[in-house]
């Protein structure tokens, strides 16, 4: 199975910023998609932002205009910068691949967000 590893995150101050990485076992130019999921507490998973094969991007409107999401095939990473963080933008933040053929569906292990007031 292909897997996703997360790094980055941790606790940030209101209005400050951070980037969470997503590494690939595989290629990504192999993924159709790429995206950001977050579960806050309480509530259902959410898509945040996500990246297609040709480059187009899509984002929660909860964090457009803030959050950033990018990939580097030669590094097979993919990234989402987020600034002007909100206390309500804490959660657990998951990176997901949704692979051409068999490969089918990867999901990171999940990294926490936490941003103070």
């Amino acid at each position: 199975q292909a897997h996703l590893v997360q790094s980055g995150g941790g606790l940030v101050q209101a209005g400050g910023s951070l980037r969470v990485t997503c590494a690939a076992s595989e290629s990504t130019v192999t993924a159709y998609r790429m995206a950001w999921y977050r579960q806050a507490p309480g509530m259902q998973r959410e898509l945040v932002a996500s990246i297609g094969a040709d480059g187009t991007t899509n984002y929660a409107d909860s964090v457009k205009g803030r959050f950033t999401i990018s990939m580097n095939n030669a590094l097979n990473t993919v990234y989402l910068q987020m600034n002007s963080l909100k206390p309500e933008d804490t959660a657990v933040y998951y990176c997901n691949a949704d692979w051409y053929g068999i490969l089918g569906v990867s999901w990171g292990q999940g990294t926490q967000v936490t941003v103070s007031a």
